[in-house]
């Protein structure tokens, strides 16, 4: 079995030495005196959980920079969309994998994502070492009728799945009410029950969602999920920032796990996630997402926590909710939790998902309060090691195969805006 030691780690406010055993925590202690394969020196550096993104499209890594300051529908609709279509397989491997070199050097070793050809995107992860929940997309050519495209997409994802390894878990995404009949949401309800597995889908975003949804069904989107049997335990809903009394206590009630993706949100002038009245007064399961580089420009859960605790003492006019504990626990623990995975805290029996953050780095000094510093100071320099699994996907802030992985969806790029006749700004 492969071991890991890490010694004289700052965790809990003292110096440890953690000792993995495969994917697991075996020991943590003052003092570990054990023989390792390997031994990382923790001086100068905490341990901390790694952090779990609950919502995403990775390769939308392909339009960083691209479409920027437009309205959601009319971004999707003109920009987006036609950008896609000309968007192959192979593509989104590149992408995918710039995508998860990103979230690996800002200390994401799980992502929830939603898009075109799951199989490409699987491939990339089972490579990279990383975790994801990889969704079969649905959205609609007619009410009714999935997409043709996105139904050959789904066959070949399905018989990928067996061979894919355990930190890979397949979902059912749904794209959201306006692009996906009810008549169609109700029989991925019951195949996710009979497979019992999760349920990816965006909610309540914007006010015309909710109008829209109002108009068509007489109800809220959350309200309409619920009527098609969308909402359980297992189900996450992304964004859900427009959301009524009812809807709150319907998302409590049914167990359900909200991403809540603040950057994308401001971005795009979505509206603001009320985390006091859904997280701190509703009992909801609040995780956060960082949603895809088209509408936020990067995957940095670090950025993501900050402004998730900007936007919550915004909102409620109050510098006390949303502190910075119950923000960091929304990055970590509560995301592993929403998906199954026992991680999300550094303890023994548990999986070994853990950063290692550089305390002499100018971000991080003085260090008053870990935690405060990791979520309102932080940035991705402040990470100098990140291990998935009990393995070490990054050491001393260097990745494996990095340039590669940065020039392939580089040149993938300039090919693909070639294609849609685009001229690429060097």
């Amino acid at each position: 079995m492969n071991t890991l030691l890490i010694q004289n780690a700052l965790h809990n406010g003292t110096p440890h030495d953690l000792l993995v055993e495969g994917a697991r925590f075996k020991a943590i202690a003052p003092r570990l005196d054990v023989a390792a394969a390997r031994t990382i020196d923790g001086t100068g550096k905490a341990i901390v959980p790694a952090f779990y993104n609950t919502h995403t499209h990775a390769a939308m890594t392909s339009m960083r920079g691209y479409a920027d300051d437009i309205e959601l529908f009319t971004w999707l609709h003109r920009h987006i969309w036609p950008l896609e279509e000309h968007i192959q397989s192979d593509d989104i491997y590149h992408f995918a994998r710039l995508a998860i070199l990103e979230m690996i050097r800002t200390g994401t070793v799980f992502f929830n994502d939603m898009y075109w050809c799951a199989a490409a995107t699987a491939k990339a992860v089972a490579e990279m070492g990383v975790r994801a929940a990889i969704g079969r997309s649905f959205i609609e050519s007619s009410p009714g009728v999935v997409a043709p495209q996105v139904a050959r997409e789904n066959a070949v994802f399905e018989a990928l799945v067996p061979t894919l390894p355990e930190r890979i878990l397949p979902t059912f995404a749904p794209h959201a009410v306006y692009t996906v009949s009810g008549q169609t949401l109700r029989a991925v309800a019951e195949e996710a029950r009979e497979r019992g597995a999760f349920i990816h889908t965006h909610a309540s975003e914007t006010r015309q969602e909710v109008e829209d949804c109002m108009k068509a069904h007489g109800m809220t989107p959350v309200a309409w999920l619920d009527a098609c049997g969308m909402l359980t335990p297992k189900t996450i809903l992304a964004h859900a920032i427009h959301l009524t009394a009812d809807d709150i206590a319907l998302i409590r009630d049914r167990g359900c796990a909200l991403s809540h993706n603040p950057c994308s949100n401001f971005k795009l002038a979505s509206g603001q996630f009320r985390f006091r009245a859904v997280a701190e007064e509703g009992a909801c399961r609040v995780t956060i997402g960082t949603d895809g580089c088209a509408s936020n420009n990067n995957l940095s859960m670090l950025e993501e926590m900050k402004f998730a605790a900007l936007s919550a003492k915004g909102e409620a006019r109050d510098p006390t909710a949303a502190p910075a504990q119950t923000i960091f626990d929304c990055a970590t623990r509560h995301g592993a939790e929403a998906f199954g995975i026992d991680a999300g805290v550094i303890a023994e029996g548990k999986l070994a998902d853990a950063l290692l953050v550089d305390l002499r780095h100018p971000l991080m000094v003085p260090c008053h309060n870990l935690v405060s510093n990791l979520v309102y100071a932080a940035d991705s320099s402040c990470i100098d090691t990140v291990i998935c699994d009990g393995r070490v996907l990054m050491e001393n802030k260097a990745i494996p195969d990095e340039r590669d992985i940065i020039d392939a969806a580089q040149d993938t790029c300039r090919r693909l805006l070639v294609s849609c006749k685009i001229q690429m700004t060097e």
